[in-house]
């Protein structure tokens, strides 16, 4: 897997607010796209746990923390799955 760099341009102001060293804070917005990603359906899970940097069970952790679901039925899905258990 190649992997790229890129910058992030923030006020340092930020890193005061949020009472956080860059390395941590830069660490959580890898993981906030990564769940906002998946969310979205534009990440499968494999890839948002990579863009995280974790393995596919952590990621679903973080996820659960962010009350996120893995499950992504529809409502009209859930209700026939209901209906046909």
């Amino acid at each position: 897997m190649k992997i790229k760099e890129g910058t992030l341009e923030y006020p340092e102001e930020i890193l005061i607010s949020l009472k956080e060293d860059e390395k941590h804070f830069l660490k959580e917005v890898k993981i906030l796209a990564a769940v906002k990603l998946y969310e979205l359906n534009r990440l499968s899970l494999g890839k948002a746990a990579e863009l995280a940097g974790v393995d596919k069970v952590d990621f679903i952790k973080v996820l659960g923390e962010h009350k996120v679901s893995i499950f992504k039925l529809t409502k009209e899905e859930l209700a026939k799955d209901i209906k046909n258990a």
